[in-house]
């Protein structure tokens, strides 16, 4: 098994496995990061690694998973006025008011 150098921002150089780092690759735009968990403080390190980074730890036998962007990143935007600062309080006092809350749960329900 492979001996891999990383850095973690609290504990500095720290040397791992090729089982204690895990590479993701976004299927979107083949963009990738490799995470590991730091052996002296024991934080999830998370780094952008540049393609031949990546090669370099696929090669030694490092894990990859890909990923998938969020549908809501692709959906359609619902059209119409953006919610302002003042809907939102008109909101929260409705939700203080048990008899306005009854009622627009009624009518959404169609009761």
């Amino acid at each position: 098994m492979a001996t891999i150098r990383a850095s973690c921002a609290e504990c500095g150089d720290v040397e791992l496995t090729t089982a204690d780092v895990q590479v993701r690759i976004c299927s979107a735009d083949e963009q990738g990061t490799y995470l590991f968990r730091c052996t002296v403080c024991r934080s999830m390190v998370v780094k952008v690694a540049e393609p031949r980074t990546i090669e370099l730890l696929l090669a030694s036998g490092v894990r990859c998973t890909r990923w998938d962007l969020p549908l809501e990143l692709v959906e359609a935007r619902p059209v119409g006025e953006s919610i302002t600062h003042d809907d939102l309080l008109d909101f929260h006092e409705k939700l203080d008011d048990d008899l306005a809350l009854s009622c627009a749960m009624q009518s959404l329900l169609g009761g």
